[in-house]
């Protein structure tokens, strides 16, 4: 009969700092490996509980007075007691132990004395020796000890690599994780008796449960806890000690024996083999304000991504969990946090792990690295994040991140590349809104503009590939300014005009002689006059070119184009939607259109009747005829001086020009002359112009009438 299974709910657990949450790790793998094997655990917000049959004062009892050190242990390293000029206040008093608790760690102390004994290493190995110590150490130890040994170092190619998560090998900088493990040791248990001395029950009971805080000692933590380090501003005053509980430095570095280095062949252009550590991966600045691009470039060790499960698991089913560790994109490994962010989604469904807690070993508080917290990433899938997959064609995405990572790229470039980063790993996230998938169609509109006007850039980056429809449809929102931008996109053959680029046996290539490319820094308005100059220039060089042929189906409302009029529209958002649309295949309509409301289609839209009678001349002249809004056989093309004089703001005279000239076309104009229009912004009443309209529009702007009316 099974014995009933208790919930212990482990307050001081908790999934930050990191400390904690390899704290948690500890307890769990000693309690199921030393006293209760059918233990499970899980994350329940933000604390971790066990399912033990354990009480709550048998846990408690059983490391006080049962539980068995791993040997923990960095021979390798100077500082770890093995050597001379080494602390011995752990080291000294537990290889002397006679206790059985202490029996395992001082056994391996004792193989690896006698190994650095045989070696005649008397101070720390070398580069040439340490290859060869690590060798013979994994020959000669135990099961437990060589768990740990995994967990710090690994040797790929003959050479030691060393997982963030431990520093180099088990120590970080001057501070040596093992001794430190040892002398935490001695202030908990006596080490010839094994008993529980001191403050032990206390700190267990703070570091377990979230206990009443005990006086605290005055030892180095390291990265794992930064609110623990101390110095200046750490506490009420001016600056404190670094203060922390022995059980949690324990505990900690018995949770981080889970975390085995794998060494595995990726395949790559060296096929060299590397090493593979649990939810590590190379740093990146998207996605957390804590962080810089300079963070991603050499001033952190990487990122570590720790799984919350809300599942209660056995330690047989995390250890699984934590020896694959791996997450992938497509069919290759994840190898930075983006990729990573990528891929939780689907590794979270495969798993069930409910989220990550995202770390990073950074620089911080002069030369000292630090696990920081990056936040909380929740495991679903995102219907955004697919959407990202597109940008891996041609390695675009990867040649662009390494390009921008180049020393001796534009400033400009980093900046928006470190932007695009954080905005795609917004897209990652489920519940994302439309405003983010802009945000990042947006900043790939502004990559093309600063590739193009770099060589370097343009040779070392390959051409934007071709984006699904489904950018524009999750993207498109109700508002003015995006719909604006999205009927310009539609006017055919217009990416030449923004971009210095031209299509060579159906691909896009860079062109940067192009004399279409007209598009600069300037406003909007500015940018619209000039592509209808150049188009209407084309135009008369080919008769067959219809300047403002377009989708009517992704064209604008009447409301828009009052909007746009009344200056009551965000005209850089357009121009910068504008040109993130022209590198995405456009949908044949948006797919959830909004309700046709009081100046949705025009109704209540005031409409100069300037506009209305210069518009057909600005719309391609197959579908006024398809409206019926024009002859079949009629002859209709713009007159090249209707766009120059409202360039120049002569507004009056083009409406002249554009009520004969339609008259003649046959136009259902009424006889006499053109009505008398108030004054309005030629270049303006030009770029709107330029806007294709729905046809629905197009039929209220244009109806069969007696005589003009002002929509």
């Amino acid at each position: 009969m099974e014995a009933a299974m208790n919930e212990i709910v482990l307050a001081g657990c908790t999934p930050t700092p990191l400390a904690h949450y390899l704290k948690a790790l500890g307890v769990f793998r000693l309690m199921a490996e030393q006293i209760d094997p059918q233990a499970k655990a899980r994350w329940q917000g933000e604390q971790f509980v066990l399912h033990t049959r354990l009480t709550r004062e048998e846990l408690a009892r059983f490391f006080l007075e049962e539980y068995r050190p791993t040997p923990i242990l960095a021979p390798w390293n100077g500082g770890s007691g093995f050597y001379p000029t080494d602390n011995k206040d752990g080291f000294g008093p537990l290889s002397k132990s006679r206790a059985g608790r202490f029996q395992p760690l001082a056994q391996a102390i004792t193989t690896a004395a006698t190994l650095l004994a045989v070696m005649g290493l008397k101070e720390k190995p070398d580069a040439d020796n340490k290859p060869s110590l690590l060798m013979r150490l994994r020959a000669l130890a135990d099961d437990a000890f060589l768990a740990w040994l995994d967990a710090a170092v690994v040797l790929a190619a003959g050479d030691p690599s060393y997982p963030p998560l431990l520093g180099t090998g088990g120590n970080d900088g001057r501070l040596d994780f093992t001794n430190n493990f040892m002398q935490r040791l001695v202030e908990l248990f006596d080490a010839e008796t094994g008993d529980a001395i001191g403050m032990a029950a206390a700190w267990l009971d703070h570091a377990l449960f979230a206990g009443h805080t005990p006086k605290l000692a005055q030892n180095a933590i390291g990265q794992f806890a930064p609110g623990q380090i101390g110095g200046a501003n750490a506490t009420s005053g001016f600056s404190t000690d670094s203060r922390i509980n022995a059980w949690d430095f324990v505990l900690m570095l018995e949770g981080a024996v889970l975390f085995t280095t794998v060494t595995t062949r990726r395949l790559e252009a060296n096929q060299q083999a590397v090493f593979a550590y649990p939810f590590t991966v190379h740093p990146t600045s998207g996605g957390s304000g804590g962080t810089t691009p300079v963070d991603a470039t050499g001033k952190s060790r990487g990122e570590i991504w720790m799984p919350l499960w809300h599942r209660a698991a056995s330690l047989q089913e995390i250890s699984a969990l934590f020896t694959e560790g791996r997450a992938t994109v497509g069919r290759r490994a994840a190898r930075d946090g983006l990729d990573f962010a990528r891929a939780v989604g689907q590794l979270g469904t495969d798993r069930g792990i409910a989220a990550f807690q995202r770390y990073g070993f950074m620089v911080r508080n002069g030369l000292a690295y630090i696990a920081t917290p990056l936040g909380r990433i929740e495991a679903s899938r995102s219907p955004t994040a697919d959407l990202i997959a597109e940008l891996d064609q041609g390695q675009f995405l990867d040649r662009l991140r390494r390009e921008a990572r180049d020393k001796d790229v534009p400033a400009s470039l980093k900046r928006v590349v470190a932007q695009l980063e954080n905005a795609l790993f917004a897209l990652t996230q489920p519940g994302v809104g439309r405003s983010h998938l802009q945000r990042a169609l947006i900043l790939l509109g502004e990559v093309m503009q600063i590739l193009a006007v770099s060589r370097k850039g343009r040779e070392a980056v390959p051409m934007l590939p071709r984006l699904s429809a489904a950018w524009v449809l999750q993207a498109a929102d109700d508002s003015a300014e995006f719909r604006l931008a999205l009927a310009l996109a539609g006017l055919q053959g217009l990416r030449p005009y923004l971009a210095p680029v031209e299509r060579e046996k159906g691909y896009w290539k860079w062109a940067p002689e192009s004399r279409l490319h007209v598009w600069g820094k300037g406003e909007l308005v500015r940018n619209l006059v000039r592509v209808v100059e150049r188009r209407v220039i084309e135009s008369q060089r080919d008769a067959e070119l219809e300047p403002f042929q377009s989708r009517a189906s992704l064209g604008a409302r009447l409301s828009d184009i009052a909007t746009f009029l009344n200056r009551q529209t965000d005209d850089p958002l357009i121009a910068a939607l504008l040109q993130g649309l022209i590198w995405m295949e456009l949908p044949d309509a948006l797919l959830s259109p909004s309700p046709h409301g009081k100046g949705a289609d025009g109704e209540g839209a005031a409409i100069p009747t300037t506009f209305a009678i210069c518009k057909p001349f600005f719309t391609g002249p197959t579908l006024l005829k398809d409206l019926k809004r024009l002859p079949q056989d009629a002859r209709f093309n713009l007159p090249g001086e209707l766009p120059r004089l409202l360039a120049a703001n002569q507004v009056g005279k083009a409406t002249d020009i554009a009520w004969r000239k339609g008259q003649i076309a046959g136009l259902d104009w009424p006889r006499g002359d053109a009505p008398k229009t108030p004054a309005l912004d030629g270049p303006r009443l030009l770029a709107a112009l330029t806007v294709p309209l729905q046809s629905a529009a197009l039929l209220q702007l244009l109806p069969r009438m007696e005589e003009p009316q002002p929509v």
